[in-house]
């Protein structure tokens, strides 16, 4: 099914999963789709490898986490962030390191301060490699961390191979 790019999400400067500037991060980029869903597009490298030529277990958990907690930021707004109560994930495939990677989330339960997100990492044909499942707090950024959105560089940042409309195996 295609699906419309409503809105990217911000990077950071040092975060590990969207830091732009951070040398081991992943770099992902995170798109809002019309679904009401997230998508997160990365292109892992050989630091992010556990077997060779596969990706890290804990690199895919961080990923797939990240992807799900910032599905509230979808209905909610930027500040609004998903702090991770619990997480597990299920691995199906490996996940290779030679291409480009998405994944992702969705809210399946939004609580009063609480909610409930699933969510894929897909492989090039839409196969799903591993899915999880996780219960976050939501939080403003403010409460979470002296967050200095200047000094740390939270901004959307524009690319010019931003899709403007992805493609999901499943509705």
């Amino acid at each position: 099914m295609q699906l419309k790019v409503t809105k990217k999400q911000p990077n950071s400067k040092m975060c590990f999963v969207c830091g732009l500037q951070n040398s081991f991060g992943l770099k992902s980029r995170f798109f809002e789709l019309e679904n009401g869903e997230i998508m997160a597009i990365f292109q892992p490298s050989l630091e992010h490898q556990g077997y060779p030529g596969r990706l890290h277990g804990g690199i895919a958990a961080t990923i797939l986490d990240e992807t799900i907690g910032r599905a509230i930021m979808v209905n909610y707004s930027d500040n609004i962030w998903g702090v991770t109560v619990d997480f597990s994930m299920r691995l199906r495939k490996p996940v290779p390191l030679d291409r480009e990677i998405r994944v992702v989330g969705r809210i399946v339960s939004d609580g009063k301060r609480t909610f409930e997100g699933s969510g894929e990492i897909l492989l090039e044909d839409g196969t799903v490699a591993i899915e999880g499942k996780g219960k976050y707090l939501k939080m403003d950024i403010e409460k979470i961390a002296d967050f200095d959105h200047q000094s740390e560089q939270w901004r959307v940042v524009a690319d010019s191979d931003d899709p403007e409309t992805v493609i999901l195996p499943r509705s």
